[in-house]
């Protein structure tokens, strides 16, 4: 099991008379191959202003070619859903209300966590549209849901009025890479 390391801004104390928060919390979770051919995965929580409230990364996973064989191709919805993502999500102290991706293989991670996950879809992918799959609007940007898991939808449509209209929501991603390639170049350096 990879291992994480964490960075908290101290805003997650934030709560509401009944104990719950009242500020949205939207995860971004993303990876990228290292040179060696291993995935490292990071997972930022953002308040609605896209501020981090923390940020959790894995070390470097890399299967060996036994599990490539035996996994096909099913081995990065495995790594990224499975042993990434749902890593990443149970370390988190602060618990994101939705969680939000840019690859079809970390739809994998909405089978093993209660959090609602989408994929940031673009014109292409709404193109291709079936009914496997919802899409809502949030802003200038479009969600892609899993139509087996309505509870994602029932976020959005709760939580939308929260987001600026103007939100780039494909931002947090690059501060995600950015993280992780520094994290990268600090492991290599020691």
């Amino acid at each position: 099991m990879p291992t994480t390391t964490e960075l908290t801004s101290g805003d997650e104390r934030f709560m509401g008379a009944d104990g719950s928060s009242k500020e949205l919390k939207l995860g971004f979770l993303a990876t990228i191959e290292c040179a060696d051919g291993a995935l490292i995965g990071g997972l930022l929580v953002t308040n609605h202003f896209g501020r981090p409230l923390e940020f959790q990364c894995t070390t470097p996973v890399k299967p060996n070619r036994t599990q490539e064989v035996l996994y096909g191709p099913t081995l990065v919805p495995f790594l990224v859903g499975e042993v990434i993502g749902q890593t990443l999500v149970q370390k988190m102290n602060v618990k994101p209300n939705l969680i939000l991706v840019e690859q079809d293989q970390a739809m994998e991670l909405q089978k093993h966590i209660s959090i609602p996950v989408a994929i940031l879809s673009d014109v292409e992918q709404i193109l291709d549209e079936n009914a496997s799959f919802i899409i809502e609007e949030v802003g200038k940007n479009k969600l892609r849901f899993d139509a087996g898991h309505q509870a994602g939808r029932v976020v959005i449509e709760n939580t939308s009025k929260k987001i600026p209209g103007d939100a780039d929501l494909g931002e947090p991603f690059e501060r995600v890479r950015e993280a992780l390639n520094e994290a990268i170049r600090m492991g290599s350096s020691r």
